[in-house]
């Protein structure tokens, strides 16, 4: 009987002193989470949060589903230079009657969820309960790809940027006569780098417009922040000798100085101060746009997924991390909007999405990363449902589409539910990412919808679960083990 008093006592000392020890020592683990334009990075976030701190239903998250999650609540801003991620103006805008998506993301910016658990072990929850410091980094998917110019010459990037201009049917034809005329050997000419960068920025614009997956940079002349007007954005490519450096005082050697500043002072340090210090990260493609758009669209997606993942650092972390640098030992590649699709075509959707990240999947495997792909959505904005087709019952998505949305010459208002087959994926990944390949009958059909209305608190104090795909299984992967 002695022994058991005591032996309760020393548990319950063990408990204080490992509570008290777990609030000075709490550890952080960053996640980074990444994508191009569109890709859905804002609203994978803000159902990320709510879900933890909601308490939503993710049934395949173990810590979850276990029991273990004691709490989950928002901290300060742990970075004084980095603007707060604004989850409850997203929130607002999904509560809104009609909800609205929230906007994209603009610039930089983080936000840190602590979340308070049991450990699963006896031994270890004897010590008391733990926490873990979720900080979650956002960044616009414009900025990705300037990480590609990292290790690229002035020269290089132009033949690179020109070759694309050239050969795609992107808008470029008044920024490639404006530069024809140019001679990169002429002095250097204030105003005409000013006309020359107006024209060049012009042209990402509409690309972009045209094809959200763009990969083409450089991405703060497409969301410049305070650099608006700076000379770092006054500088674009020119065809110049890649064997031979332009003379100084020449109008190449000003537009290849102005490269090296954008490098030293915008890629560099984002790079340094940002995305090398991520644990994990969560690569958000949509596919199905690219898709959507023909296999102009879809190389247009490969070729950007190929630039911007050169520049994760992918390995087993240890000890020596902190202070060889961090590296990514977790990625994730999800293609989003898994609820535009019946659920017996996400397996298809994973599997283009995988043929499309193979190279990198198998680079960040070798260096002792663990990744994996999935089809998700993180606030799902359809229900499933069946129609009639004579004899026929098809597969079918319910849901509100945008205003404005078309398809089969209807266009939507906003306001009604519709019914809509959306068709099948290929079987065989490589049909849809061949280039050659016209679209098949019956191939899919995609239309954007308005997203589900995120209901307040009830009177109990609980906020009504948010639907979503996988969410659950995404979050048990990037963060489970460090609640094991």
């Amino acid at each position: 009987m002695l022994f058991r008093k005591l032996s309760e006592t020393t548990v319950e000392a063990w408990s204080g002193v490992g509570g008290f020890v777990s609030d000075l020592f709490t550890p952080t683990l960053r996640l980074g989470v990444t994508g191009l334009a569109r890709s859905g990075k804002t609203v994978f976030i803000t159902a990320l949060i709510r879900n933890l701190v909601s308490g939503g239903r993710l049934p395949f998250f173990a810590a979850q589903a276990e029991g273990r999650i004691v709490s989950a609540h928002l901290e300060p801003q742990p970075d004084d230079a980095v603007p707060r991620f604004d989850y409850e103006a997203h929130i607002s805008a999904l509560a809104g009657d009609p909800p609205e998506w929230p906007e994209s993301t603009r610039r930089i910016s983080e936000l840190r969820v602590t979340i308070a658990f049991a450990p699963r072990s006896r031994l270890r929850r004897a010590l008391g309960v733990k926490r873990l410091n979720l900080d979650i980094v956002d960044y616009p998917g414009e900025w990705l790809a300037d990480l590609g110019m990292l290790e690229a010459s002035y020269a290089a990037w132009s033949a690179q940027a020109l070759d694309l201009a050239r050969q795609s049917r992107r808008p470029a034809q008044e920024w490639l006569a404006f530069v024809s005329k140019l001679d990169a050997l002429a002095p250097e000419d204030e105003h005409l780098a000013l006309e020359c960068a107006r024209l060049f920025t012009a042209y990402l614009h509409a690309a972009r417009a045209a094809d959200a997956n763009s990969a083409l940079g450089p991405g703060r002349f497409l969301t410049p922040g305070d650099l608006e007007g700076s000379p770092l954005l006054t500088f674009c490519p020119l065809d110049i000798d890649r064997h031979a450096a332009p003379p100084r005082g020449s109008l190449g050697a000003m537009m290849a100085r102005r490269f090296e500043s954008y490098r030293s002072h915008v890629v560099k340090p984002f790079f340094r101060d940002h995305f090398s210090r991520l644990d994990r990260q969560i690569v958000l493609v949509d596919a199905l746009s690219a898709l959507n758009g023909g296999p102009e669209a879809v190389a247009d997606l490969e070729c950007a997924l190929e630039t911007v993942l050169k520049a994760f650092r992918p390995g087993a972390n240890s000890w020596l991390s902190a202070l060889l640098g961090r590296r990514v030992d977790r990625l994730l590649f999800a293609a989003t909007k898994a609820d535009h699709l019946h659920h017996t075509s996400h397996d298809r959707l994973e599997a283009i999405l995988r043929l499309m990240t193979e190279r990198a999947i198998a680079r960040a495997s070798r260096s002792g990363a663990d990744v994996r792909v999935m089809a998700l959505a993180a606030l799902r904005a359809t229900r499933e449902a069946q129609a009639k087709e004579g004899p026929d019952l098809l597969s079918c998505i319910a849901g509100v589409p945008l205003p404005g949305e078309s398809l089969a010459g209807a266009v939507f208002d906003g306001t009604r539910e519709a019914v809509i087959f959306p068709g099948d994926l290929p079987a065989d990944p490589r049909l849809a990412l061949d280039r050659a390949t016209k679209a098949p009958p019956g191939s899919a059909r995609f239309v954007r919808f308005r997203p589900p209305r995120l209901l307040p608190p009830t009177g109990g104090g609980e906020s009504p679960a948010a639907p979503h795909i996988r969410l659950d299984r995404a979050l048990d992967f990037l963060i489970g083990d460090w609640l094991s």
